[in-house]
C-alpha cells in the first residue's frame, strides 16, 4: 500500500518540524537509464571533451598560481584615500580571512613569545661580548656590520658584498633617503649611518704622590685592572685593551692637595664650603654613586679645583663585601679591588651628544664649536686599591702630600656607526622605534650586550612572524646606536639630524640599555606608556620563580646578606625612590617582598619609584631615549633587571663586565635576558598592531597633579610664598579633556571594528558566491592540488576520498518504526552544499553586491580617519610639553614636564623649570614665571586634544 505524494510530503515535513530524528532525506525517485534517452551519448561525449580541455587548462592555472602565492583568492582590499584594512582579531569568525590569514593579536603574540630562548641568547652574548668594541674603534665597526648581517638574515633583507651599498655617510643622499624614505618603503631594509663626532681616546695617564720635598715621586698608582686568566679568560686577555680613562675628559697635568668630597653631589660641595673648605688649586676625590660622574667633575671645577679623581667604594656594594665574608671576583661575588669604572664625564644635564655640534648633526664637514658641556679640568677613574692609598694621605694623621694627576688624551673627529633596519607597516606614516646601544667601554657583557641580546631575540621573533605572513599595522624601525657611552652620541646625532621627520611620524620610542645586571626588574616610562609597560609585564612569566610574573620581579632582591653602610643605603633609596631598609643586616628572608634588618623582618613591598602611582619610574637621562623624549616629545620607555644591595657586585664599565661574570653571577641560564626580550617585543607588538595607540593620557594628566604637589611641598619646606593655583586649574582642564579623549578613542575603535567586520562579511560572501560558480570538477581538482601540496583546502567541495562518512538519516516508516532512508542521501548532501552557495548569494544580494557599495567604503574611510585623528591627539599629548625655548640655562632640553636633574644627570626632575627655580635659586618670581610658561603649554594642549 502506498500513500499519495501529497501525504508523503506532509508526513516528511511534519517529521522535519518535529526535529526528533534529525534531518530527513528526500524520497528516492525511480531512475531512468540515460542510454535510452535520444541524443544523449553524443551530447555527453562533447561535454567530456570540453570538460577535459577546461580541466587541463585550469589545472595548469592553479598549479602556476600555487607556485607563487599561498592562496588563490584575493587577500587585499582595494585602496582608496590611503585606506588600508585594519587587522581583526583572528578569533573573530566574521573577520577571519581565509588565504592568507591576517596574523595579529594574540595569535601573533603567541608565535612571537615562543621564539626567544636561552640557548640563542647565550650564543649572541658570547658573540658580541667576546672582544672589546669601544665606540669609534675597528672592533666597534665590526659589531655594526655584524649586527647588520643578523638583521638581514632574520628579516630576509638582501645583502651585498659592497659596503657602499649599505654603509652611508650621514648627510649624504643615501643616508638622507634611507631615513626620509622609510614611510615609502614596502619591504624590509637595513643600512648603517656614519656620523663624525668629536671624541677622545687615552694616551699616557698617571697618579703620583710627591715626597716631602715635592720634587721626587714617593708613590705611583697602578691604574690598570688586574685579571685572572684562568677564571675569566676574556678579562685576563683584554685587561689593558682599553686603558682606564674618562670619555670626553680634559687633557692635562695638574698638582694639588687632595680634598675628599664624598659623592661629589651639589649638597656635598655646599656642605664643605659651609665648613670653610677652600677648593682652589686642589684635586677633588669622590666616590661613585649618587649622581652622574660628569657632574662630580663639574662641581669640583666650579669651586676652583684643578682636577678630580673618582673611585669605586665597596661601601656602595651593599652587603656583598669582603668584610661580610664574600670573596672578591673572580673567586666570589664581591668587587674585584682593582676594578675601575670608566665612563663619560660630559655634563649630560646640559646637553648630550657631540659636544661640538649641539642641536645639529655631526657630519664629517659640520661646523664645530668648542664643547660647552665637557670639563675644563682633567679627571681619572681609579680603583679601590688606589683610592685607599690616596685617602690615607688625608685621613687624620696622614701626611697630606701633594698629588700629581696626568691625563693626556687624543681629541679628534671619530666615525661612529648606527645600524638601522625598517619593517614597513600597513600604515606607513606611523612609526614605532626600538633601540639599544651597541658600543661598550671594553667587553660589556652587561652594558650593553645584555640589551643587544634581548634586542636580537626580538628581531628573531619579528622575523618568524614575517615568514608566517605577518605585517605590522605600523612601521617598525630597529636601531643599534653607537657611542652611547661617550654621551648618547649616536642616538642624539640621528635625532638632531631627523628631528622634523621624527616629530611628524614617530608615535613611540622603546629603549633597552642593559637587560640584566641584577635581580630586580626596574621599568621606567613616560606616564602615558606606564600602563602598557605594567600590563605587558603581568603577561610575562617570572624568569626564575614559577607562579609569579615579571611585574612581581620589581620586588626581587639578591641572595646575599650582611651589614649595609647607612649612607650608601640612603643614596640607593634616593636613586631608586624606594625606602629600602635601615642600616644593619640585610638578607632576603623570604623569596619576595621581605628582608631582614637587625634580625627582624621588614616589609619592602611598597611602590618602587617616585611619582609613579602604578609602579613605573620616571625617565631622567643616561640612555638613548633622551633625544626622543626630552627634545622632541616622543613617549618613551626603558627597562631591565638592575642590581640591588644584595646582588653579586656588578662591575660597571670594567673589564670584569665579562661573559664569565654574566654567566656565573649576572644571569645564570640567561632566563632574565629572555624575559626582557619578551617584554620588550610584546610592548612593540602592542603598539605597532593596536588600532588605537595604547597611550594613556589620562594617567599622564593625573600624574601632573603629583608633580605639582612636589613643587608645593618644596616651597612650603623652604618657607617660600608661592601661588600655583593657575597651573593647578590648567592641569584640571587637561584631565577633563583627556577623559573626553578616552571616550572618543574607545568609540572610534568600536565603530571601526564593526564596519570592518561588515566589510569582511561582504568580502567573504562575494568570494563564496564566485567559488560556487566554478564547476564542481574544477573545485575538486583545485582542492586535490592544494591537499597534495600540504595546504588546507577551504573550498566547499572536497574530493570524493575526503567526504566524511555520515550516518544515514532515519525516518518513521508507515508502521511507526524507524527505518533508514539511504537512497538519495549522497545526492541530497551535494544539493545542500549548492543550496548553501545559493543562500550565500541570496544573502549577498539581500545586502549589497561586492565590491562593497560606495556608502560602506565612505563609512570605512570616515571611521579610519576618526581613529587616526584620535591617535594623532594621543601622540600630540607628549609633544605638547615641548617648548622651543627649552629649559632656562640648558635650552637643549625642551620638555617642561620632565628632564634630567640639573645636578643629578641620571635621575629625573619633574616640572624642572619650576622645581629648580625653588631648589637652587630660591627665586619665587622665577618659579612663578616658569609655572606660567608651563601652564600656557598645558592650556594649548587642552585645545590640541579637544574633541
Amino acid at each position: 500500500m502506498s500513500l499519495p505524494d501529497e501525504q508523503w510530503r506532509e508526513k516528511r515535513d511534519g517529521d522535519n518540524d518535529s526535529a526528533n530524528y534529525g534531518f530527513v532525506a528526500p524520497l528516492a525517485i525511480a531512475e531512468t537509464d540515460p542510454q535510452n534517452l535520444p541524443g544523449t551519448r553524443s551530447l555527453r561525449s562533447r561535454a567530456k571533451l570540453v570538460l577535459f580541455i577546461s580541466t587541463a587548462l585550469l589545472f595548469l592555472w592553479f598549479w602556476a598560481l600555487g607556485k607563487h602565492q599561498p592562496g588563490i583568492l584575493p587577500t587585499r582590499l582595494p585602496a582608496e584615500d590611503s585606506f588600508v584594512p585594519w587587522p581583526i582579531d583572528v578569533d573573530d569568525t566574521h573577520a577571519k580571512p581565509r588565504r592568507p590569514r591576517l596574523l595579529n593579536g594574540k595569535a601573533a603574540e603567541k608565535i612571537f613569545l615562543d621564539v626567544p630562548n636561552n640557548e640563542s641568547a647565550v650564543a649572541i652574548s658570547r658573540r658580541f661580548a667576546g672582544k672589546p668594541h669601544m665606540a669609534g674603534t675597528p672592533g666597534d665597526r665590526a659589531t655594526a656590520i655584524d649586527f647588520l648581517r643578523l638583521l638581514q638574515k632574520e628579516l630576509d633583507i638582501p645583502s651585498s658584498i659592497f659596503e657602499s651599498d649599505f654603509v652611508f655617510d650621514a648627510g649624504s643622499h643615501n643616508s638622507r633617503n634611507a631615513t626620509l624614505g622609510i614611510t615609502e618603503r614596502n619591504v624590509p631594509t637595513a643600512w648603517i649611518d656614519t656620523y663624525y663626532p668629536m671624541m677622545n681616546s687615552p694616551l699616557d695617564r698617571s697618579v703620583e704622590i710627591f715626597g716631602e720635598d715635592e720634587k721626587n715621586i714617593a708613590w705611583k698608582a697602578i691604574l690598570e685592572e688586574v685579571a685572572e686568566d684562568e677564571l675569566d679568560p676574556d678579562a685576563g686577555k683584554y685587561a689593558e685593551a682599553v686603558p682606564v680613562f674618562h670619555g670626553l675628559s680634559r687633557g692635562g697635568e695638574v698638582t694639588g692637595k687632595l680634598v675628599y668630597v664624598n659623592y661629589g653631589r651639589k649638597e656635598d660641595y655646599d656642605k664643605l664650603e659651609a665648613a670653610g673648605v677652600n677648593f682652589t688649586g686642589t684635586i677633588a676625590i669622590a666616590r661613585y654613586g649618587g649622581n652622574f660622574r660628569g657632574l662630580k667633575v663639574k662641581g669640583a671645577q666650579e669651586r676652583g679645583a684643578v682636577g678630580c679623581l673618582i673611585y669605586s667604594d665597596p661601601r656602595d656594594d651593599g652587603s656583598v663585601r669582603g668584610d661580610n665574608g664574600y670573596a672578591s671576583y673572580p673567586y666570589g661575588p664581591a668587587r674585584n679591588p682593582t676594578s675601575v669604572q670608566r665612563g663619560s664625564v660630559q655634563f649630560i644635564s646640559q646637553y648630550p651628544g657631540d659636544p661640538t655640534t649641539p642641536g645639529y648633526p655631526s657630519y664629517e664637514n659640520s661646523t664645530r664649536i668648542p664643547g660647552e658641556n665637557i670639563p675644563r679640568i682633567p679627571s681619572l677613574p681609579i680603583s679601590w686599591i688606589t683610592a685607599q692609598k690616596l685617602l690615607q694621605e688625608i685621613e687624620e694623621g696622614g701626611q697630606n702630600r701633594t698629588v700629581k694627576l696626568v691625563n693626556h688624551v687624543d681629541d679628534k673627529v671619530t666615525p661612529i656607526w648606527n645600524t638601522m633596519a625598517v619593517i614597513p607597516g600597513h600604515i606607513k606614516d606611523e612609526v614605532v622605534i626600538v633601540g639599544n646601544h651597541r658600543d661598550a667601554w671594553i667587553l660589556g657583557a652587561t652594558d650593553p650586550t645584555s640589551g643587544t641580546v634581548s634586542t636580537y631575540e626580538v628581531v628573531r621573533g619579528l622575523g618568524v612572524l614575517l615568514k608566517k605572513g605577518w605585517k605590522p599595522l605600523r612601521t617598525i624601525v630597529i636601531a643599534s646606536w653607537d657611542a652611547e657611552e661617550y654621551g648618547l652620541i649616536g642616538s642624539t646625532e640621528w635625532g638632531e639630524d631627523f628631528a622634523e621627520w621624527i616629530d611628524k611620524y614617530v608615535v613611540a620610542y622603546l629603549n633597552l640599555d642593559s637587560s640584566v645586571s641584577g635581580s630586580r626588574f626596574r621599568p621606567s616610562a613616560s606616564p602615558s606608556l606606564a600602563h602598557l609597560v605594567r600590563d605587558v609585564a603581568r603577561d610575562i612569566p617570572h624568569p626564575t620563580i614559577p607562579g609569579r610574573t615579571l611585574w612581581q620581579a620589581r620586588l626581587d632582591s639578591g641572595p646575599m646578606f650582611g651589614l649595609v653602610d647607612e649612607e650608601a643605603m640612603h643614596v640607593w633609596e634616593e636613586q631608586w625612590g624606594m625606602p629600602l631598609l635601615e642600616a644593619g643586616d640585610f638578607s632576603p628572608a623570604d623569596s619576595l617582598g621581605t628582608a631582614v634588618k637587625g634580625g627582624k623582618k621588614a616589609d619592602i613591598t611598597g611602590e618602587l619609584t617616585r611619582g609613579a602611582s602604578i609602579g613605573v619610574g620616571t625617565l631622567g637621562s643616561g640612555s638613548d631615549y633622551t633625544v626622543f623624549l626630552q627634545r622632541i616629545g616622543v613617549a618613551s620607555s626603558n627597562g631591565g633587571f638592575a642590581s640591588t644591595l644584595s646582588d653579586p657586585v656588578y662591575h660597571y664599565h670594567s673589564v670584569f663586565d665579562s661573559e664569565a661574570w654574566q654567566e656565573r653571577y649576572g644571569d645564570p641560564g640567561f632566563h632574565r635576558h629572555v624575559a626582557i626580550a619578551k617584554h620588550f617585543g610584546l610592548q612593540l607588538l602592542r603598539i605597532a598592531d593596536a588600532i588605537i595607540l595604547p597611550l594613556n593620557t589620562t594617567q599622564y594628566a593625573y600624574e601632573l597633579d603629583t608633580y605639582l604637589n612636589k613643587v608645593e611641598d618644596i616651597a612650603e619646606k623652604q618657607g617660600l610664598d608661592t601661588d600655583f593655583s593657575a597651573l593647578r586649574s590648567s592641569i584640571m582642564n587637561i584631565q577633563i579633556e583627556s577623559v573626553a579623549l578616552d571616550e572618543e578613542k574607545a568609540a572610534a575603535e568600536e565603530h571601526l571594528k564593526k564596519l570592518t567586520q561588515k566589510w569582511w562579511r561582504g568580502f567573504h560572501g562575494h568570494h563564496k558566491r564566485w567559488w560556487c560558480k566554478v564547476p564542481k570538477p574544477l573545485r575538486k581538482l583545485a582542492c586535490w592540488h592544494r591537499l597534495k601540496s600540504g595546504k588546507k583546502c577551504s573550498c566547499d567541495t572536497k574530493v570524493n576520498d575526503e567526504i566524511p562518512a555520515h550516518e544515514p538519516p532515519k525516518n518513521l516508516g508507515m508502521s511507526g518504526r524507524v527505518k533508514p532512508r539511504i537512497g538519495r542521501y549522497p545526492a541530497w548532501f551535494e544539493e545542500q552544499k549548492d543550496r548553501s552557495c545559493n543562500s550565500g548569494e541570496r544573502s549577498l544580494h539581500h545586502h549589497h553586491h561586492w565590491p562593497a557599495r560606495p556608502e560602506l567604503i565612505k563609512e570605512l574611510i570616515s571611521a579610519v580617519k576618526r581613529v587616526r585623528l584620535a591617535n594623532s591627539k594621543l601622540v600630540a599629548f607628549e609633544r605638547g610639553f615641548i617648548h622651543e625655548g627649552g629649559i632656562i640655562g640648558r635650552e637643549w632640553y625642551r620638555h617642561l614636564c620632565v628632564a634630567p636633574g640639573k645636578w643629578l644627570g641620571y635621575g629625573a626632575t619633574t616640572f624642572p623649570g619650576v622645581t629648580e627655580a625653588l631648589t637652587f635659586d630660591k627665586n619665587v618670581t622665577l618659579a612663578q614665571t616658569e609655572a606660567k610658561r608651563l601652564g600656557k603649554l598645558i592650556d594649548d594642549l587642552v585645545n590640541e586634544i579637544h574633541i
